[in-house]
């Protein structure tokens, strides 16, 4: 068995692996990264970039349908579908490629293949062929999809968010398990290709919304496109012929029965951490399997171990994970010295048309009660009208002396305004100083502008 030795491991080559090790690198730290494969990045192989390429297909077929209000006539609109997943695969290659690019940078005698295991909290097992001694580690294993115990007798027949964008052509109809931003996203897009697409969900809200008007709204207008269904629990799925039969209850205890072509499983990604005898390692567990862990140094207790990234299940999305593994990485290679960066506002979006923000301090309803405030609604909002996409709500939340503390949105072009409102937060800014900032006529962000004035109008912040 070959012996390494090196002042960090890191096990898992993703998003927060790759940064880990380029911030032990920098801090001149001899980094060791570990991974398994068949690594790319979860974002670039299996969600962020592939999930939205099959998003702007249906963007496209969407927008090529809607051209009458313009006073423009086209034809039919034809999809075809294996064309939209060639380009959506021989995109994603690319992007999986340019991420290989960066890691042939690193020496080949700091990479190690294979599934790494804790023999004590500083000793890592490679396979049967390396053993590592590194002064600390982090953990940056990434997760994997699940699958909801009602679908294991028809495993082989699920689709998942790692198996979807292998299918040659989109289905006639799909069911979506799970109506949280990826499952929202996802079947959105498929309906705009064409699919006959339902969308089931124990919970009541779709995308996350936690403010009850915001979700609402997005109830409304996403279900526009497929048959959703809130407050449904999928009890039992067999196969029939060449589709999968589900059947579900409604809170009301009502069950339906249905047949789909495909069923998509998008109910979340559990962190890949059973593998890596954690036990040995000697960390506090929870009853899941997680290690108890300083969301701010993301170290694991006291000991010379870090979690970064989707492991560790805090903030699930690429900024954090980049920024969770720039500092688990760090503080590894310093450690015992360890810093502690003050959090990142949290900050949400869901890539449906229109689309879905959260910002800041997450709605609360006995909390709102003392907050202030201020909403405004895309329906008369200049340019949304010019552009026919008058829909949707801003919900900008404040303290009572004005200092801006979150929000939430769905909308055109939300993602640039909900930039603008998570600097607005970070930086502390009241309504007032808000508003003294360029909202150049006309724009989405006018839309933004109105809702802060409608706090400072409150607060007694106008200038």
């Amino acid at each position: 068995m070959r012996e390494l030795a090196c002042d960090v491991a890191i096990i898992g080559a993703g998003t927060a692996g790759i940064a880990a090790h380029a911030a032990a690198t920098k801090a001149g730290a001899r980094a060791v990264l570990i991974e398994r494969g068949p690594g790319g990045t979860t974002c670039a192989r299996v969600g962020c970039m592939p999930s939205k390429l099959l998003i702007e297909a249906g963007r496209a077929a969407h927008d090529a349908r809607g051209t009458g209000p313009f006073g423009v006539t086209t034809g039919e609109v034809r999809v075809d579908g294996r064309a939209v997943m060639n380009r959506v695969r021989a995109l994603r290659d690319d992007f999986v490629a340019s991420v290989f690019e960066g890691l042939d940078r690193i020496p080949a005698d700091l990479r190690i293949a294979g599934t790494a295991r804790f023999s004590d909290p500083t000793t890592l097992v490679v396979d049967d062929h390396t053993r590592i001694a590194a002064g600390a580690v982090v953990i940056a294993t990434g997760s994997t999809p699940s699958l909801p115990p009602p679908l294991r007798a028809v495993a082989d027949l699920v689709l998942t968010t790692d198996t979807l964008f292998e299918i040659e052509t989109p289905p006639e109809s799909l069911a979506v398990l799970g109506a949280g931003p990826v499952g929202l996203e996802l079947a959105q897009a498929m309906a705009r290709l064409g699919v006959q697409v339902t969308l089931l969900d124990p919970a009541d809200a779709v995308g996350g919304a936690r403010d009850p008007k915001i979700a609402s709204c997005a109830a409304a207008l996403i279900g526009a496109d497929v048959t959703l269904h809130l407050g449904a629990t999928v009890e039992t799925a067999e196969a029939v012929g060449d589709g999968i039969r589900l059947t579900w209850r409604r809170d009301s205890g009502e069950t339906t029965s249905a047949t789909f072509a495909h069923v998509l499983a998008a109910a979340g990604r559990p962190p890949n951490l059973s593998d890596l005898g954690l036990d040995a390692a000697g960390l506090a567990l929870d009853e899941d399997g997680l290690p108890d862990f300083n969301p701010r140094t993301l170290q694991c207790g006291t000991a010379p171990i870090f979690i970064a990234g989707d492991a560790n299940q805090e903030h699930p999305v690429l900024h954090e994970a980049q920024r969770q593994g720039w500092i688990a990485g760090g503080n590894a290679a310093r450690f015992p010295q360890v810093e502690a960066p003050p959090p990142w506002p949290a900050f949400a979006l869901v890539f449906t048309d229109p689309q879905i923000a959260a910002i800041g301090r997450a709605f609360d309803a006995e909390e709102a009660r003392d907050w202030v405030i201020g909403e405004t609604s895309f329906a008369d909002q200049g340019r949304a009208r010019a552009m026919d996409r008058a829909a949707g709500l801003i919900r900008v939340y404040a303290e009572p002396d004005g200092r801006i503390t979150g929000a939430a949105m769905i909308g055109p072009g939300v993602e640039h305004l909900a930039h603008l409102t998570a600097i607005a937060v970070q930086e502390g800014w009241d309504a007032a100083t808000f508003l003294d900032r360029p909202f150049y006529h006309p724009t989405l962000e006018e839309g933004l502008q109105s809702a802060v004035k409608a706090v400072a109008e409150r607060t007694g912040g106008t200038r």
